[in-house]
C-alpha cells in the first residue's frame, strides 16, 4: 500500500470525523427505527430545537409534559387512562432520537469550522461538506413536520412525510460516505481484466433501491405490514385481491396497505435478483479490488435485507428483526455508494479524487 503524497495529519483527522459522523447517522436510524416501532415519536409535542436538550428533571416537569401530550390524539385514541410511568417509557426514545439528532449536528458542525479555519479544505471540499450540513439541518425540520402531522386528527404521522425523513437520513449517510470514498489514497490501479460494471446497470439498481426504500417507509407509516403475514402468497393468493382495488387505481399505489405491502414483496424480489445477477457477472471483473469487495458485501447485506424482511412479515412485525431489517437497509445503502463510487472513476482513482483538495497544514 503506498500513501498519497497529499495525505496528511489533517486529512486522516477529515476521514476519522467522517466515519464518526456516518456511524452516528447510522445510529440515528436504528433508534428512529425503535421510536417509530414503539409507539413513541408522538410522545413530544413541541419542537424546542435548543431547550428541548434538557429533559424533565422534576416530578412537576414531568407532570407538566404528560399533560401537554395528553391534549393530543394519540393520548387520547391510542393510550386513554396512560399513566405517568407509561408516558416516560415512550417518552425516553423518542427524547433519545432528538437528543442524538442534536449531537449529530454537533459532532459535524464544530469539526467542520474548525477544520474550515485551519484551511484544511479546498474550496471544492468545503462546499461538499457545507451541502452536507445544510442537509442535517433539513433534517431536522422534515423531523418536526413528520411529528406535527400526527398531531392533527389521527395518532399516525404521513407516511409521505416518514418516506421523506428516512430517505433524507439514509442520503445524508449516503453523501458522506461518497465524500469519504474520494478521500481515500489510491492503493492500486483499476484491473486490465475488466472495465468494471456498467454504470447502466448500476442506475437500474440504484432506482430500484430508492423505490424500495420509499415503499418500506410507506409500509411502516400505514402499518401495512401487520397484514398479509403470509410469504411468498398474501393468504392464499399470490395477489391479493385488494392491490390495485382503489379508485382510481394509481391511488392504490400510494395509499392502499394491501397495494404498498406487495410494491415492496415485488420491489425487493427485484432488488435482490438484480443485485444477485450483477454479483454473479462481475464479481471477478469489478474495475478494481475496492469495486469487488463492495459487491461482495452489497449482496451480502441484500440477501440479509430481504431475508429480515420475510421474517419481520411473518412474524407480524417483532421489534428486533423489524429494526434489524431498517438498519440493514441503512448498510445496504452504504454498500451500493462504495459499488458506486468505484464505477464513476475514470481514471482509477478513487471517487472524484478529492484527496487532492485536503491543503498541506
Amino acid at each position: 500500500m503506498t500513501s498519497h503524497p497529499e495525505l496528511n495529519h489533517s486529512a486522516r483527522g477529515v476521514r476519522i470525523w467522517l466515519v464518526t459522523v456516518i456511524a452516528m447517522v447510522f445510529a440515528m436510524v436504528v433508534v428512529g427505527g425503535i421510536t417509530r416501532l414503539t409507539g413513541s415519536g408522538l410522545s413530544m409535542v413541541e419542537w424546542e430545537p435548543i431547550m428541548g436538550v434538557v429533559p424533565p428533571l422534576s416530578e412537576a416537569d414531568w407532570n407538566a409534559a404528560f399533560e401537554a401530550y395528553k391534549q393530543y390524539p394519540q393520548y387520547r385514541l391510542t393510550h386513554p387512562g396512560m399513566d405517568l410511568a407509561g408516558f416516560q417509557s415512550i417518552f425516553f426514545w423518542e427524547y433519545v432520537h432528538r437528543v442524538l439528532g442534536r449531537a449529530i449536528g454537533m459532532a459535524f458542525a464544530l469539526p467542520f469550522f474548525w477544520f474550515l479555519a485551519r484551511g484544511s479544505f479546498q474550496r471544492p471540499l468545503a462546499i461538499r461538506l457545507a451541502f452536507a450540513l445544510l442537509l442535517g439541518g433539513m433534517q431536522g425540520l422534515v423531523g418536526w413536520l413528520m411529528v406535527k402531522s400526527g398531531l392533527v386528527d389521527e395518532p399516525r404521522v404521513s407516511h409521505f412525510r416518514l418516506a421523506a425523513h428516512l430517505g433524507l437520513a439514509l442520503s445524508i449517510m449516503g453523501y458522506l460516505m461518497w465524500v469519504l470514498l474520494s478521500l481515500r489514497p489510491q492503493t492500486q490501479g483499476p484491473r486490465d481484466d475488466g472495465a468494471g460494471i456498467p454504470r447502466r446497470l448500476l442506475a437500474g439498481l440504484g432506482v430500484l433501491l430508492v423505490l424500495q426504500i420509499v415503499y418500506g417507509a410507506f409500509v411502516a407509516g400505514l402499518h401495512a405490514g401487520w397484514g398479509y403475514n403470509s410469504f411468498p402468497r398474501m393468504g392464499e393468493r399470490w395477489v391479493a385481491e385488494a392491490v390495485l382495488a382503489m379508485d382510481p387505481w394509481w391511488m392504490s399505489l400510494l395509499e392502499d396497505h394491501a397495494t404498498v405491502q406487495f410494491m415492496h414483496r415485488l420491489l425487493g424480489t427485484l432488488l435482490l435478483l438484480g443485485v444477485a445477477g450483477v454479483w454473479f457477472r462481475y464479481r471477478q471483473s469489478a474495475r478494481d479490488g475496492l469495486q469487488q469487495r463492495f459487491l461482495h458485501l452489497f449482496f451480502g447485506l441484500v440477501c440479509l435485507q430481504y431475508a429480515l424482511g420475510v421474517y419481520t412479515l411473518v412474524n407480524v412485525v417483532p421489534l428486533v428483526p423489524a429494526v434489524m431489517h431498517q438498519g440493514c437497509a441503512a448498510l445496504v445503502v452504504l454498500a451500493f455508494v462504495g459499488v458506486l463510487s468505484r464505477a464513476s472513476s475514470r481514471d482509477g482513482t478513487s471517487a472524484s479524487g478529492a484527496i487532492s483538495q485536503l491543503r498541506q497544514t
